[in-house]
């Protein structure tokens, strides 16, 4: 079997500004990594642009309006503190929807194993109706959806490691009893939700806060103590994979000390499980990793495990 890898140049459109971690270079980093002659069997994919009316298996339409709108013809436009559009942060924003969208399809399709989606902006942050956190719309979450609706699967499962909390994630599957998601995080850290006391309306969340320079080894104890024990009591038909590298200890933003070793491993742990659950059918998406080489070095450890399944 084989891994699909899936990005599109108008991800290199969405422009944040100077100085901002969420910037074009994180995907260029990735790509120049990903140019080397280990990744040449990749099977390589653009992201299509999904149409805006895709949002809403999980966004009401007066938001995906809302975003459409905001985005300006020239210049930017700040939604948030965090949170900037240029104009081609829609497109950017729909390619990523389509690339999840079209990974889920390739992997429950049987064309490959797994995938990985190399797109911007993240989407954990993003909220039913609130852009935060870099994030414009669910992608991961809108997968899960994609999966159980026009797929006919009874239960998904999400694993967000990124060192921020998906609270995005959390708020689009809270009520939705098809699905798992478990977050692993940095507390306390933006965006402050994500106590264990979260715990979905039908018990469908778990979260794994970790306290700040815990380093690989907590993380590795809470995958082997309570991820995998709760993917195997759930029985996934597909596992999706919140990918943040930003746990990295060279990361700027957070202080949980992982190294690319670290990301190696849970990726392994990971991809044993759905090979035991779900005949080995994963798709991982690129939320965070803010520090250049770090997050290159990390995604190639990522996918390169993607590759070994």
């Amino acid at each position: 079997m084989s891994t699909a890898y899936i990005t599109h140049s108008d991800c290199l459109g969405h422009v944040t500004p100077p100085g901002h971690p969420e910037r074009v270079a994180r995907l260029e980093s990735i790509e120049t990594r990903m140019s080397d002659p280990a990744f040449d069997a990749l099977i390589r994919h653009e992201a299509p642009r999904a149409e805006l009316n895709a949002v809403h298996a999980c966004h009401p339409a007066s938001y995906a309006d809302r975003i459409a709108a905001a985005i300006p013809e020239t210049g930017m436009v700040m939604l948030d503190s965090d949170t900037h559009v240029s104009p081609g942060s829609l497109d950017a924003a729909l390619r990523a929807v389509g690339g999840n969208l079209l990974a889920v399809d390739l992997v429950l399709s049987g064309a490959v194993q797994n995938a990985f989606v190399a797109t911007r902006p993240p989407g954990h942050h993003a909220e039913t109706e609130t852009a935060m956190g870099f994030c414009l719309f669910g992608n991961v979450a809108l997968a899960a959806k994609h999966a159980l609706d026009h797929h006919g699967l009874s239960r998904v499962a999400v694993v967000d490691f990124d060192v921020h909390h998906g609270n995005g994630t959390q708020d689009l599957l809270w009520d939705e009893d098809r699905t798992l998601f478990i977050s692993t995080h940095q507390m306390p850290l933006y965006p402050g939700t994500g106590q264990a006391s979260e715990t979905g309306a039908h018990g469908n969340v778990i979260n794994i806060p970790l306290p700040p320079h815990s380093g690989g080894s907590e993380m590795r104890a809470a995958v082997t103590e309570q991820i995998i024990p709760a993917l195997d009591a759930f029985q996934p038909e597909l596992i999706l994979l919140s990918a943040g590298f930003d746990a990295h200890r060279d990361d700027p933003l957070a202080q949980l000390d992982w190294d690319t070793t670290d990301f190696e491993w849970i990726t392994r742990r990971l991809c044993e499980a759905a090979d035991r659950l779900c005949q080995g059918r994963v798709v991982s998406t690129l939320e965070g990793g803010y520090d250049l080489d770090a997050l290159a070095a990390s995604v190639a450890a990522h996918i390169a495990v993607l590759m070994e399944q």
